[in-house]
């Protein structure tokens, strides 16, 4: 029986270092240090599925206001891929978190190292309910579409100024301008990918 349960900060470390370094490309990892701090000051939920003791996947929340958030991170570990795991952390996550839209940034094909992979990962979102959105995003060099987990349509300008603002209330002004174009403009080329900084 698999439960969702927010993880301890040992076991976000475990699963960091399991799961996430090894799937994810520096410029989209966040060093451990700024996920531990942010679980501290209460803006982050890191949602793990738990099988018995071990944990079969994460789904980490960036909170933004009331009622927003950013699904951070998602990521299945490496023997429960391919079994249906991701979908069910999707309808675990939405039971958990009832009230909240839950915006999500997935790599955008045209852009990314691997286009096949980016188009199966969007294919997985939209079979799991995702709608997405008309604009996308372009942080720390990855182009990202930009989606939501909610169960009626909502105007671009609400998302925008949500996925903004998560970004906003983090990062000071010079880095925010710098690395975050919220939307994207459709003609540029990605910015410069650089690791994800908050120092």
């Amino acid at each position: 029986m698999t439960e969702l349960k927010l993880a301890s900060p040992e076991q976000v470390a475990m699963v960091y270092e399991r799961d996430l370094k090894p799937s994810f490309p520096p410029s989209e990892l966040k060093p451990l240090k700024n996920i531990q701090a942010m679980c501290r000051e209460g803006c982050y939920r890191p949602w793990c599925l738990f099988d018995g003791e071990e944990i079969a996947g994460e789904c980490f929340l960036w909170l933004g206001r009331p009622g927003w958030a950013l699904l951070d991170y998602l990521c299945v570990a490496a023997g429960r891929r391919n079994g249906g795991t991701g979908a069910r952390m999707l309808a675990e996550l939405r039971r958990a978190e009832p009230d909240t839209v839950i915006l999500v940034e997935s790599e955008a094909p045209v852009h990314a190292p691997d286009p096949a992979m980016a188009e199966r990962r969007l294919g997985f979102y939209a079979r799991n309910g995702l709608r997405t959105a008309g604009y996308d995003t372009d942080v720390f060099g990855a182009h990202y579409k930009t989606l939501y987990l909610w169960p009626e349509p909502l105007p671009d300008a609400a998302l925008m100024e949500e996925n903004r603002f998560i970004y906003q209330n983090r990062f000071p002004r010079e880095v925010y301008d710098r690395y975050v174009r919220i939307p994207r403009d459709p003609g540029a080329e990605p910015l410069s990918q650089v690791p994800w900084n908050e120092d």
